[in-house]
């Protein structure tokens, strides 16, 4: 293992990542080497403009997508090192997932799409649901258990999105444009909502967004500038 894994309070550590795509017009290179260290319990911001590759970097980091080159590191696991089944489970445990669309299945409650990691986790029944319920009291919808998504307003139904990616207690969240499709007093609870869990559980988050005033709130901020972090 190297020693860059495992220093000091660090959860999340890519070296020398690069994602080249192949066109018609032929090769497209977004990431060029990119390196990130994300310590536990920090909310850090990452910008760039459209089209710079922030979700590309971000489905990585989360085993969703393959760098072309370079390694990435969290809790001193390689997770490339991982056949598509372990990353598969690493991922369901440990990382959370939102996004700027909530991705609800519509004909399932609150209750139920909060539940879905649980029980693709193959976790009892009547646990998943303790802990998916416990998961939208915290984000205040103790109230909307059982409404489906079409009876929520779009704040809540990220409420939702988001009590789903916490509903197995991650150490690590992923949020790529969590606001975008909020109006700004919907977003900005949404935000509030995001940094309460993180000072609350210690949760890391990684946050994709435009908003360089939500950025700046935050514990640091990445740029990415031609396929390469700018700190």
């Amino acid at each position: 293992m190297n020693d860059w894994a495992e220093k000091d309070n660090v959860l999340l550590t890519a070296r020398q990542v690069t994602k080249h795509f192949t066109t018609s017009a032929g090769p497209i290179q977004v990431l060029k080497g990119v390196d990130l260290t994300l310590r536990r319990g920090e909310m850090a911001a990452l910008l760039g403009v459209s089209g710079s590759g922030k979700s590309t970097l971000l489905q990585i980091l989360g085993t969703l997508d393959h760098p072309t080159s370079g390694q990435v590191w969290m809790d001193g696991v390689d997770m490339f090192a991982m056949d598509a089944r372990q990353a598969a489970a690493f991922r369901n445990k440990r990382i959370g997932f939102v996004y700027q669309f909530h991705r609800l299945l519509a004909e399932f409650t609150a209750l139920e799409n909060a539940m879905m990691p649980l029980l693709i986790d193959r976790q009892d029944k009547k646990q998943a649901m303790a802990k998916a319920e416990q998961a939208l009291r915290e984000v205040g919808l103790g109230h909307r258990l059982h409404h489906k998504p079409g009876q929520l307003s779009g704040g809540e139904q990220q409420r939702v999105a988001i009590a789903r990616a916490m509903a197995n207690h991650p150490a690590l969240l992923l949020a790529d444009e969590p606001t975008g499709n909020l109006d700004r007093h919907t977003a900005q609870d949404i935000f509030n909502l995001l940094r309460k869990l993180n000072q609350e559980t210690g949760l890391s988050c990684l946050l994709v967004t435009h908003n360089p005033e939500l950025a700046a709130s935050l514990d640091r901020s990445f740029h990415l500038v031609d396929g390469n972090i700018v700190e």
